[in-house]
């Protein structure tokens, strides 16, 4: 096995194991997709379904008891609704950079449980989808780029230097990925980002905002919500 790719259901994940699979194949490709106490269960079927269609190995792990004392507005746990609007409207109207759907060091427990995970397997590499919009003004502070140079010296440190991490979004805009999920023809009518668990996207939570605007900017419109239709 040669890559690992945390796996959300979303579209920069999504395109991200898609770009492992055209670089290793999908034999040597696994993905993994993590419980965390999240308030509905749409992305992780959507990351079921997104591993089928590239025939890949799909790991779960559930790390919901992390995260049990959060008051992520992310989380079921949580009384705090969840906000509309987007990022920089939230922290333009909070006392802190960091948003309320910011859940406490996802990112680092998640790369630090995946990199055990792909060295059992024999992975070369830890893949994720961490981009520019998720990281501008520190809105997740694990999603910048000082974060993954420093989540990446510490993985391949503490691998021995077995394994390294790719993201290779760390620099770019959603639209900027969906332009290149588009031009390897990933399946963005299987992927899931709204944050509310509904039947059809909210269309107004940060990530359905931020979603539309990327695939706006491609001139097209989201490929999820024309199969609801």
């Amino acid at each position: 096995m040669k890559a690992l790719i945390l796996l959300s259901g979303g579209i920069d994940s999504a395109t991200a194991l898609a770009l492992a699979v055209r670089r290793y194949g999908r034999a040597e490709t696994a993905a993994l997709c993590v419980s965390y106490g999240q308030k509905h269960d749409k992305e992780i079927q959507a990351a079921e379904a997104i591993a089928a269609h590239y025939g890949v190995v799909l790991k779960h792990i559930d790390l919901s008891a992390v995260f049990k004392d959060s008051g992520s507005s992310l989380l079921k746990g949580s009384d705090e609704a969840l906000p509309e609007g987007s990022y920089a409207e939230q922290q333009q109207a909070s006392d802190t950079q960091v948003v309320s759907t910011y859940v406490p060091y996802r990112n680092g427990l998640f790369l630090s449980v995946a990199a055990s995970v792909a060295l059992s397997l024999g992975c070369e590499s830890l893949w994720y989808g961490a981009h520019a919009d998720d990281g501008a003004g520190a809105a997740y502070p694990d999603c910048t780029p000082a974060f993954n140079r420093a989540i990446t010296d510490a993985i391949i440190e503490g691998s021995g230097h077995a394994l390294t991490v790719e993201a290779p979004f760390i620099g770019s805009a959603k639209a900027d990925i969906v332009n290149i999920g588009l031009s390897v023809s990933v399946p963005y009518e299987l992927t899931w980002s709204c944050y509310a668990g509904g039947e059809t996207p909210c269309g107004k939570c940060a990530t359905c905002i931020d979603r539309e605007k990327a695939f706006s900017a491609n001139g097209i419109a989201d490929p999820a919500l024309s199969t609801k239709q």
